[in-house]
């Protein structure tokens, strides 16, 4: 991955819906090479997916909890547990006194006391431990 390809994943960052033409005259390029550059950073794995980016609030998610899985067993292999529990949004394996770290959205506190629930109810989970998002200052990509 050379500088060109990182000014092409930064502005494709930025707004994913640009013509070719426009992300080409950015980086010196035509339409075409700056095409057949973005089709080789998704074949590589480099860009894996192409989503709009939703306003939790605007779409009534407005409770963001980091929760701390606490357990009695090794949950590494429980992933599509967790991922069958539509309000988290990534799951991480992590080193320390947890076992996994859960990001959750929901709409009301008792959403989350749901979720709480049936993180619990995973098979080797012995506790939570949430934190409650009071605000956020800024969320950012990977930088290139």
């Amino acid at each position: 991955m050379d500088a060109v390809d990182r000014q092409l994943l930064a502005l494709l960052q930025e707004d994913a819906t640009r013509p070719y033409t426009a992300l080409g005259e950015a980086v010196g390029l035509s339409a075409g090479a700056t095409h057949e550059r973005v089709r080789k950073l998704r074949e590589r794995g480099v860009i894996r997916r192409t989503a709009a980016e939703v306003d939790p609030a605007a779409i009534g998610r407005n409770v963001l909890a980091f929760v701390m899985v606490d357990s009695t067993r090794w949950v590494g292999d429980s992933g599509d547990r967790f991922a069958a529990i539509p309000e988290i949004e990534e799951a991480h394996v992590i080193a320390g006194s947890a076992s996994v770290l859960v990001k959750v959205r929901t709409s009301t506190t008792q959403q989350l006391q749901d979720v709480l629930r049936r993180i619990y109810a995973i098979e080797g989970v012995s506790g939570t431990q949430a934190t409650v998002v009071l605000e956020t200052f800024f969320e950012r990509p990977v930088s290139p």
